[in-house]
């Protein structure tokens, strides 16, 4: 059983973060597992029966979730909820279960249970962080579960939309052509063939500093991950329980980065002016890119994360 305690990639990437964002030993989560669906989910956690609320992060199509808890998961602890940062299945430490492919489907319905997994246990709010495909991610899964307070997106991408597709493919020909073809091939006995996302998506944007990229494609368990055709066709096909326009479960909070070269905020503006029925707002991140390294987003991230997790705390004591 392997542990992030063992892993090396996650911390030759938290390098290139600012000095106070990288964890040493003591400041490591606590790594549980928890079984679903015949898989051995790994989570990163910061236990604290005190917090007034928990925060469940997930990780994008190009990250993991010990890269969710150097950025967001140990801040947020420091300054006083218990967060919770999930490794889906195919992606970080997570063991798959032989012979059960995975879809993204599976990614919507881990993170429900995953929420009312903690409810069994007390009932403070939880509110969903996502970076990347984990900003839709929490979207989906709260209007899946409709019992979390606030989610919070890095971006929220509705793949349904061409235009999204086109933009965050590697290039036309992946949108276009790779796209429809990943669905057809689902359908048959190549389902499970695999394929790179750095081939799919637009991976070699996922962070501004190219030795910093090197790093990150260099760990098989986030961004250097290769895909099956039935992920990346469930990805890109799947249907939330609500539409944007019928979603009334909680605030939505948009932290984009300013610096961003693969979603851009008019990629997440075109699924967010259509929700209407809860406040929904945008935080601009200065100078960070995809996934933040830089000053002063990272702060300014977990400033408006923090806040926003206070006024969920608010309202719903």
């Amino acid at each position: 059983m392997t542990t992030y305690a063992q892993q090396k990639n996650w911390r030759q990437i938290q390098d290139f973060l600012p000095v106070e964002f990288r964890l040493k030993p003591p400041q490591e989560p606590a790594e549980e597992w928890w079984p679903w669906g015949g898989h051995r989910i790994h989570l990163d956690c910061y236990r604290n029966a005190g917090a007034p609320l928990k925060v469940i992060l997930f990780h994008g199509v190009g990250t993991n979730g010990r890269q969710m808890s150097t950025i967001l998961g140990a801040p947020l602890a420091r300054a006083g909820f218990e967060t919770i940062a999930i490794d889906m299945p195919e992606y970080g430490l997570t063991e798959v279960a032989r012979g059960r492919p995975v879809q993204y489907d599976d990614w919507v319905r881990a993170g429900s249970d995953l929420i009312d997994a903690e409810l069994a246990k007390d009932s403070r709010p939880i509110v969903l962080y996502g970076l990347s495909a984990g900003g839709m991610e929490t979207y989906h899964v709260a209007a899946k579960n409709r019992k979390v307070q606030g989610i919070v997106g890095m971006t929220f991408l509705d793949q349904r939309i061409q235009q999204v597709r086109d933009e965050t493919a590697y290039n036309l020909f992946m949108s276009r052509v790779g796209g429809p073809l990943a669905t057809l091939t689902a359908r048959t006995p190549l389902a499970g063939l695999r394929m790179p996302m750095a081939v799919a998506s637009k991976m070699h944007t996922l962070v501004n500093d190219p030795d910093a990229l090197k790093a990150c494609m260099a760990d098989k368990t986030s961004a250097g991950k290769w895909v099956t055709m039935s992920f990346l066709a469930s990805y890109t096909d799947y249907q939330p329980a609500l539409e944007p326009e019928d979603f009334d479960v909680c605030p939505i909070l948009l932290t984009q980065p300013q610096q961003d070269r693969w979603t851009p905020l008019h990629l997440s503006q075109l699924f967010l002016q259509r929700v209407k029925r809860v406040p929904v707002k945008i935080t601009m991140l200065e100078n960070a890119g995809h996934y933040p390294l830089e000053q002063p987003g990272l702060n300014q991230m977990v400033a408006a994360v923090h806040d926003f997790c206070i006024e969920v705390t608010r309202q719903y004591s």
